[in-house]
């Protein structure tokens, strides 16, 4: 861990010792106590999914795979971490990096699972209720009282330098694994030989990355959250995105890319020149002050724009917003706040905690904040070709191309993602 790297952490945990202080203070709390969850076995068998630490959890530690275990805050006093470190030969035990940051902590390394030591006037928070002390701690504390737990989501919405730094390398080692997607394309590789090529060359196995890689050659590109690799190279190679990412140090990644394979139509290539273009234009309207949904609606007026700069839409780009055209071939948001989880918390809601739905035209949108500094955002403007959108426009008078959609059709769709922050005077790009 580097001197640097560490700075920041010790900067980034005292900023939460004083955060936290003041949130229990103003609630009436005398400590809260912090589950970092378990996981669960599948139905009727004694296996279990890949597990991911609660985001709380994470936000002082910074470890992803952590069960059982707990950490208890106080205000003016140490943390105490009570980390689950059983005997066992079936499986590597669990322990803390040797790393300074752990001198921050009380730690008591435990051999049995335990319900946490509580005092005074306690809340917890996290996934108790799988646990067979829930009703028990149920009597001596406050499960999971919300006005605390919105004020610390609230506060995982303001990105300390240590986390900007963490999301910048995640981003880095993220970005290693889509220059060896690119390269597999142009070797004629299937999907499911693309998405090993990604986990190799960015250092990771599957059971580690933060969402589902979205591995899609041609009409796979436009299932949005598509599930399945084909094992088999296709004949024809019109297109190729992946949205992929990486963990560093809990925080997340979440970068996608397209490319044009050597059988698409020429427009298809051009379409993505232009949506390359508009992700940058974007980016760079990300500053304080900016309503994110106003982002989102520019990102729809250019979208018009794109589409009857290519042909695709022969009106105008303000009819083509109006009319729910850009809807239709864009049918996401532009992006969602990126931290320990992919789409991180506090997004659809004000400061002060009151709902901040997403305008009712706009559904899928995740985030609806005014940006400020310290918010890490992902741009990710899309293009589709999804036939069940499209369909109800093919019974209109609009002037979509038709044709020209047809034969873009086989090539699924276009999305270009960079993750952002926001700074005092505009924006940091992470991307590189």
């Amino acid at each position: 861990m580097s001197t640097t790297l560490f700075n920041l952490q010790r900067d980034h945990i005292a900023h939460l010792q004083q955060a936290y202080s003041d949130i229990l203070t103003n609630h009436g709390f005398d400590s809260l106590a912090i589950y970092s969850g378990h996981a669960s076995v599948y139905f009727a068998d004694d296996h279990a999914p890949p597990f991911q630490t609660y985001g709380h959890f994470m936000h002082w530690v910074g470890l992803a795979d952590v069960q059982h275990s707990w950490l208890i805050i106080q205000p003016e006093k140490r943390p105490q971490l009570y980390l689950y470190a059983p005997a066992d030969f079936w499986h590597l035990p669990t322990h803390l990096p040797e790393e300074p940051w752990v001198e921050a902590f009380d730690v008591h390394l435990c051999s049995d699972k335990i319900s946490p030591p509580l005092s005074g006037n306690t809340a917890i928070i996290g996934d108790i209720e799988r646990l067979a002390t829930s009703a028990q701690l149920a009597l001596k504390a406050d499960i999971h009282p919300e006005p605390v737990v919105k004020a610390l989501d609230e506060l995982r919405l303001f990105k300390t330098p240590y986390e900007i730094t963490c999301i910048r390398e995640a981003n880095r080692l993220a970005i290693a694994g889509h220059q060896a997607t690119q390269a597999a394309f142009i070797g004629a590789a299937g999907e499911l030989d693309i998405q090993l090529a990604y986990l190799a060359a960015s250092r990771q196995r599957e059971s580690n990355v933060p969402y589902q890689n979205i591995i899609g050659l041609n009409e796979h590109a436009g299932v949005l959250h598509y599930q399945h690799y084909d094992l088999h190279a296709p004949k024809q190679r019109y297109s190729l995105l992946v949205d992929a990412g990486r963990r560093f140090r809990g925080y997340c990644a979440d970068i996608t890319r397209t490319y044009a394979g050597p059988d698409a139509p020429a427009a298809f290539g051009e379409l993505v020149t232009a949506m390359k273009v508009l992700k940058d234009e974007l980016v760079k309207g990300v500053a304080p002050g900016v309503s994110f949904v106003a982002l989102h609606e520019q990102m729809h007026h250019h979208l018009g724009e794109i589409l009857v700069a290519n042909d695709v839409f022969k009106g105008t780009a303000e009819q083509a917003v109006a009319e729910g055209v850009t809807r239709a071939f864009c049918p996401h948001g532009l992006g969602h706040s990126l931290g320990l989880q992919v789409h991180d918390v506090a997004g659809l809601r004000h400061p002060d905690g009151t709902p901040a739905p997403a305008p009712e035209q706009h559904p899928a949108l995740r985030l609806t904040r005014t940006l400020r500094p310290g918010m890490v955002v992902t741009i990710e403007p899309g293009l589709y070709f999804i036939a069940m959108l499209l369909a109800p426009l093919r019974n209109t008078s609009l002037p979509i191309n038709w044709s020209l959609v047809d034969q873009l059709s086989s090539c699924g769709g276009i999305r270009i993602e960079d993750n952002v922050a926001v700074t005092e005077s505009g924006f940091d790009n992470l991307t590189p």
